[in-house]
């Protein structure tokens, strides 16, 4: 079984799970474990050839505001089908993501 994947943002939990999938060096959190309070819709999208049409995310958290911070697919292509709606969070120094409990800072 992996390590539990946590994500924080000057210390709250946006998303925690021990079922995850890392996609491209991208940690994708089922959407039940993120904590969406925390997320607002943003106007910035992407495509993906092989995952389709990403959907982002600002992380806002104690009136701080990560821009894009996080992403997902809702309508993704097959082969990226199963993990429709798997929310990923960008390399920003503000979050925090703990693995097998030591914390290192994604950059």
């Amino acid at each position: 079984m992996p390590p539990t994947a946590t994500v924080k943002v000057n210390g709250t939990v946006i998303a925690k799970s021990d079922i995850y999938e890392t996609v491209e060096g991208n940690i994708y959190f089922p959407p039940q474990s993120v904590n969406s309070e925390f997320l607002e819709k943003s106007d910035t999208s992407s495509y993906c050839p092989w995952k389709g049409a990403a959907a982002y995310y600002n992380v806002n958290v104690d009136g701080v505001t990560i821009k894009d911070a996080a992403w997902c697919y809702p309508e993704p292509k097959d082969k990226f089908r199963p993990y429709k709606d798997f929310v990923a969070f960008c390399l920003y120094a503000p979050l925090m993501l703990h693995l097998k409990r030591v914390p290192f800072r994604l950059r």
